[in-house]
């Protein structure tokens, strides 16, 4: 497999000859809680970096993550900022979506993630964005998601894994972070880029991401 990488950004291309044995994961993750699970407590972008080594001893393999950003908290003033970030991983093939997810479910719950109330703050919230360029379960169903009123999206979850996941497209704090790690992945529905995808969303919605410093600058 050969990788064409730059400093925030990654391309995966198939060499001549050359058979595609591993398959591209994007992965969002966010918290805006402090995590007490396992040895003393770790705030929100301490818990993200451990997430993301946590996913690799799950046998998912890291090749890009994001910068890390600060996200006002919505509503405002109803917690503090989330830290939100993006990776791309790669999986060994015959690893089915459902088994990532399973995977992100064990890696959020070792973090102390209950789901009780939807929308509510998180210790640690990790979402599968894609899986290769697969679409589940159908295109009819996912479109059902994707334009559901914003009244039903606070309530209301999907009984099954829709892929791309369905707010991908809505989110600056979701495609901020994932420019920086694949900014021209295509959504297998719509066609854009991430890039572009971002592009249509509110000026002010994408100036309220902030990256947050290096602390190993």
């Amino acid at each position: 497999m050969c990788f064409l990488s730059g400093s925030a950004s990654w391309t995966i291309r198939k060499c001549k000859g050359e058979k595609l044995e591993k398959m591209l994961i994007l992965v969002a993750l966010g918290a805006n809680l402090p995590s007490d699970h396992g040895s003393g407590v770790r705030n929100p972008a301490e818990t993200l970096r451990r997430a993301l080594v946590d996913l690799s001893l799950h046998g998912l393999t890291l090749r890009a993550q994001s910068r890390f950003f600060a996200t006002p908290c919505l509503p405002l003033g109803a917690g503090p900022d989330y830290v939100n970030a993006a990776a791309a991983f790669e999986a060994e093939r015959g690893q089915t979506p459902q088994d990532i997810l399973a995977i992100l479910h064990r890696v959020e719950a070792a973090h102390g993630r209950s789901r009780t109330t939807r929308w509510a703050g998180r210790v640690l919230d990790l979402d599968l964005l894609a899986f290769e360029n697969i679409v589940l379960p159908s295109e009819q169903i996912h479109a059902h998601w994707c334009n559901l009123p914003l009244t039903d999206q606070a309530r209301l979850a999907p009984g099954q894994l829709i892929l791309p996941h369905p707010r991908l497209a809505d989110r600056s704090f979701v495609l901020v972070p994932l420019a920086d790690v694949a900014p021209d992945w295509r959504h297998p529905v719509s066609g854009l880029s991430v890039v572009q995808m971002l592009a249509a969303l509110p000026a002010p919605d994408v100036a309220a991401i902030r990256p947050l410093p290096d602390p190993s600058a």
